[in-house]
């Protein structure tokens, strides 16, 4: 008997692990966000679609589905079969973005070029773009191994996502999504090479660099019509622009301020009655500060902390170093996107146009996030509970 249970163990294949906390709080995050944008849409789109109020938030409804439909799938397909697609990530991200200026194929919304509409289907390719950036960089960056610390490979993985970059940048003119690209890269060398001094050195000059284009700006913005030099200073000073460049930050600001510390109640807002413009989109988080005030703001900030805390357990202990570098990657693009959003909104940096993860309007932007948590996801249940 203790022969024939000792064979049965050794047959018995390791558990594999399942992160629960993980998946609650990407579906606390969605229906938190489904409720925050049937508040913050639902006077423009009483408005603007024939009465119907529940019009934003349908069409996220059906995008969130999809996502979480992507996710599991995600979730289920090994996650190494991403590295066969690490050439098509790259350059199909390129080709993409250069689709938006193909006629017939380029959409434009609120002014701006930057979504591809084929057979009815509109999105973003820059959210392509990031997700291409994390697998291109995971499987590189891994395939190197040591060659990382050489000043060519350092170089090489630095510079390689500066084509993406200067394509959403020039080419669909989104220069928020453009920095986020070249960020995720910028953290996922940063956890994978050691020479940490010369990423304070890049820091620091980046900072310098800075802090001299805002003064150049401040002297050359009068003389200038570049509207980018005009968000600069609407920046500095919101107050000399109530009308059209500071107008959106200073709504921002009275919806903040007016909240208090525990909101003036769910769906009670006022700034977003055709004050605050994109109040579903971009200035989603001062509605939440309006209506849940600096509780709920800071419960919100809480809980994405705790989802990277997350995926940082996950990186730790994946099975190899591609997985840990793809949930690095989407640790970064997590991060940056929450973080500069939250900047923007509060006025600590010029309006880039950054929507808040999960929480925003905006369909390609959760089908993509929803895919790269599925790819997390496989990477988690790769891990075998006597790893952890």
């Amino acid at each position: 008997m203790a022969v024939g249970s000792t064979r049965q163990q050794k047959k018995r294949k390791p558990e594999r692990y399942f992160d629960y906390s993980f998946l609650f709080i990407i579906l606390f995050l969605l229906g938190f966000g489904l409720v925050m944008i049937y508040s913050s849409s639902s006077y423009d789109a009483f408005k603007d679609h024939d009465g119907d109020s529940a019009y934003y938030l349908k069409k996220q409804f059906v995008a969130t589905l999809l996502g979480l439909v992507l996710m599991a799938v995600a979730a289920i397909i090994p996650y190494q079969i991403w590295k066969k697609f690490t050439v098509l990530a790259y350059i199909g991200s390129i080709m993409l973005l250069f689709l938006v200026r193909v006629p017939g194929l380029g959409y434009t919304a609120n002014g701006a070029t930057r979504w591809i509409r084929i057979f009815g289907i509109t999105f973003q390719p820059a959210e392509v773009a990031k997700l291409g950036i994390i697998i291109c960089l995971a499987n590189l960056i891994s395939r190197m191994g040591r060659g990382i610390q050489t000043v060519k490979g350092f170089l090489f993985i630095f510079l390689l996502p500066f084509p993406m970059f200067l394509a959403i940048w020039q080419v669909t003119e989104n220069l928020s999504s453009a920095i986020i690209v070249y960020g995720i890269g910028f953290i996922m060398l940063f956890v994978a090479s050691p020479q940490y001094k010369v990423f304070m050195g890049i820091a620091a000059t980046g900072s310098v660099l800075a802090v001299g284009l805002v003064f150049i700006i401040t002297k050359i913005a009068s003389q200038s019509d570049n509207f980018r030099f005009d968000r600069v200073m609407a920046w500095l000073n919101p107050e000399a622009y109530p009308k059209d460049e500071g107008f959106q930050v200073l709504q921002s600001l009275y919806a903040i301020g007016s909240g208090g510390i525990l909101g003036k109640g769910l769906g009670r807002s006022i700034q977003k009655l055709g004050f605050l413009p994109e109040s579903q989109n971009d200035m989603i988080f001062s509605i939440i500060c309006e209506e849940l005030g600096l509780f709920g703001g800071i419960s919100i900030i809480l809980m994405f902390v705790l989802l990277l805390w997350r995926c940082m357990v996950i990186a730790n202990n994946a099975p190899d170093l591609f997985g840990a570098l793809l949930v690095v990657g989407v640790m970064g693009h997590i991060a940056i996107q929450v973080i500069l959003n939250i900047a923007v909104v509060t006025n600590t940096m010029p309006n880039t146009g950054i929507s808040l993860p999960f929480i925003s309007y905006g369909g390609t932007s959760v089908l993509f996030l929803l895919i790269e948590m599925g790819i997390v996801m496989s990477v988690s249940l790769r891990i075998k509970l006597k790893d952890l």
